[in-house]
């Protein structure tokens, strides 16, 4: 590999389209739009100008001199398919990047993670896999290289995926280190020593303190706060998971891969997915009942992942059995001996699990209105007073707003199911 790589850099000015959606309540669904083809034809440009990287920095881009603009419905909604990859630019007058990365040819990526070893490999998703990489000054990288799809399919994938990471800045979500356009769409990014909540939980021997545990949740909330509520455009993760949370070299946790993730206009309420996308352990009954998704799929994928703090256990164990089933039962201050995870003994705050399974309890509500935001966990978790009378309201308030237990039980065992995944499936091919 060489011993440097060049930058390059992409800048524009947003402006959001004056077109608003008259009614609160539009979702973003399904439109018609050009083929695929042309999608790909118009960013072609781009690509290559990615390429160009070494030779010069890149002048401001702007989609709408070469994209056309798409026919909407009534509801003036946004697609779940490959055009709504790059949904950003159906939005706004210019597709804005703003931040510099290293630009590392195919040769260079190549000789980082040794032509691809599979000795490498650290991660496989659907439509991914991440490999684990070093640089020529010693950085530990990992590159996430897109592995399915038809070339419109990824290209639309990677962008969507790079304009997402270059408008998000804070301390709790993952950076970017590179991309690579050259034989195939990669993004590099940095690998702790730590790796990902799910290693350290999973198969690390010594097993973490609750003080690094509180510190990983109110961190991973600070994070999905600011991606909800912080950020100029609301982004929705879609796929948040122990997996997804990596750990720096102190154990502050970063949120990462951002390949599912997703804007929503201001205008729209919701998103509807046309196919199965995120993780079955973390995803929400309303999922699979209606196609929904918005800030509060990733609040209920949140509350798994406390779960997954305070119990030690794995959101599906190895008979698929559901972590958040096995623990509602136990989700009172009678049976938290019985909730928190044998190795810690007594060796935490009593005050602080009190707030953390109060919070799990909150984000994993059947009912998605019944959620908080991740603005208020945040005040959860600090000890916000308001926040945990509201908390203790709505759960003392559970029996009146939702069927009874059994039959809760009941559904959240077929949402955790195969079986489930199949009838979702064929409802979206009906529709």
């Amino acid at each position: 590999m060489e011993t440097s790589s060049t930058k390059s850099s992409i800048q524009s000015e947003g402006s959001l389209d004056s077109e608003r959606a008259s009614s609160k309540a539009s979702s973003s669904s399904d439109f018609e739009a050009s083929p695929p083809s042309r999608v790909h034809t118009h960013w072609l440009g781009f690509i290559s100008a990615l390429k160009k990287g070494p030779v010069s920095r890149l002048q401001t881009f702007q989609p709408t001199l070469s994209i056309p603009r798409f026919p909407r419905r009534k509801s003036k909604s946004v697609g779940d398919n490959v055009i709504s990859a790059i949904d950003p630019v159906l939005d706004s007058d210019f597709y804005c990047i703003r931040s510099s990365w290293w630009n590392f040819s195919l040769a260079q990526i190549m000789d980082a993670t040794d032509n691809f070893n599979h000795c490498n490999l650290i991660g496989q998703g659907g439509y991914s896999e991440v490999y684990k990489g070093l640089l020529p000054d010693g950085q530990i990288v990992a590159i996430k290289r897109l592995t399915r799809g038809s070339p419109e399919e990824m290209t639309a994938d990677f962008l969507s995926e790079l304009g997402i990471i270059a408008h998000v800045n804070h301390p709790n979500v993952s950076k970017i280190i590179g991309y690579g356009v050259d034989g195939g769409m990669h993004l590099v990014l940095p690998l702790s020593p730590n790796g990902s909540l799910a290693s350290v939980l999973s198969g690390s021997k010594e097993k973490l303190s609750w003080d690094i545990r509180y510190r990983i949740a109110l961190g991973t909330a600070k994070g999905l706060a600011y991606l909800h509520e912080g950020c100029q455009r609301r982004i929705i993760h879609k796929d948040i998971k122990a997996a997804n949370i990596l750990l720096s070299e102190d154990f502050e946790p970063l949120i990462s891969d951002f390949g599912l993730a997703k804007w929503l206009p201001e205008n729209c309420t919701h998103h509807t997915v046309t196919k199965f996308e995120g993780t079955f352990g973390y995803l929400p009954p309303e999922f699979f009942l209606h196609g929904m998704v918005d800030e509060k799929t990733d609040v209920y994928a949140y509350g798994v992942l406390l779960l997954e703090l305070i119990t030690g256990r794995l959101a599906l164990d190895s008979s698929k059995q559901s972590l958040v089933i096995w623990a509602k039962p136990l989700l009172t201050k009678e049976n938290i001996g019985q909730l928190v995870d044998p190795s810690l003994g007594d060796a935490y705050d009593s005050e602080e699990m009190d707030r953390m399974v109060l919070t799990a309890s909150w984000c994993i509500h059947h009912s998605s209105a019944q959620r908080p935001q991740m603005s208020q966990v945040v005040k959860l978790l600090c000890g916000d007073q308001e926040c945990i009378e509201l908390a203790n309201q709505c759960q003392s308030q559970r029996p009146t707003l939702q069927r009874v237990y059994s039959e809760e039980i009941s559904d959240e065992k077929d949402y955790n199911s195969t079986k489930c995944f199949k009838d979702h499936n064929q409802r979206l091919q009906i529709a």
